[in-house]
């Protein structure tokens, strides 16, 4: 997203909300991190949870989200076209630094909205008949060992649900960006998706505790 870009070069901060973890009357929530394992998150809803069938429950990128990342490519490749063109009626490509930085700008566009693309649109699954949950291209039958990872988990393994909140103030504008991560029985924890729509990330947290037979450490703030 934008903001997770702006983020990574420094022009966006990021406020976790404070949380009382003793709340939950569980001893592992005292353990457990609460602050944001994403930093940036997004201003918008990017994924959906989705029912495939009884044992299969997956998040998909949302309609916004894929539209915001065609938007980015298609916007890089029309530049680009419309530029080269307009320099190069002769379709003669010139080498002069002058032409090359603007054509180096509308590519870089370009790649960073295929890239968003690739990844955005990843699948997020969780898997009852196999017992496992994956993040990624990549399935579970393709993994190199049975190990939790940040794109693999045993569901065996979860044992809660969490939901934190973060503040993130840029230069012009200033969200509230939502997470949903996995609390593995170690304490550890795993990010599921990230979002700004705060009403859609509880509800889909909700059907998917639900579905794992797991309690939701729910610590977003009413703001």
């Amino acid at each position: 997203m934008y903001e997770e870009l702006k983020q990574k070069l420094g022009m966006l901060t990021t406020v976790p909300s404070s949380v009382d973890p003793s709340q939950f009357g569980d001893p592992l929530a005292t353990q457990t991190a609460w602050t944001p394992i994403r930093r940036g998150g997004s201003s918008f809803r990017t994924h959906k949870l989705v029912t495939v069938d009884p044992s299969r429950i997956e998040f998909r990128a949302s309609l916004g989200a894929i539209l915001f990342y065609l938007l980015f490519m298609l916007f890089g490749l029309a530049f680009f076209a419309s530029f080269f063109v307009s320099r190069f009626p002769s379709h003669k490509p010139s080498a002069d630094l002058p032409v090359l930085v603007p054509l180096l700008v509308t590519l870089i566009f370009a790649a960073v909205g295929g890239y968003l693309l690739y990844t955005g649109t990843a699948p997020i699954v969780f898997e009852k008949g196999r017992g496992v949950f994956w993040k990624g291209r990549k399935g579970p039958d393709e993994a190199i060992d049975s190990r939790n990872t940040d794109k693999f988990v045993r569901l065996d393994h979860v044992h809660a649900l969490q939901l934190v909140s973060e503040y993130c103030r840029g230069n012009k504008s200033s969200y509230y960006s939502y997470e949903l991560n996995l609390v593995l029985k170690d304490g550890k924890r795993v990010n599921v998706v990230d979002h700004g729509n705060r009403d859609k990330i509880r509800e889909d947290a909700r059907v998917l505790a639900a579905f794992l037979g797991k309690p939701l450490w729910d610590a977003i703030t009413t703001s």
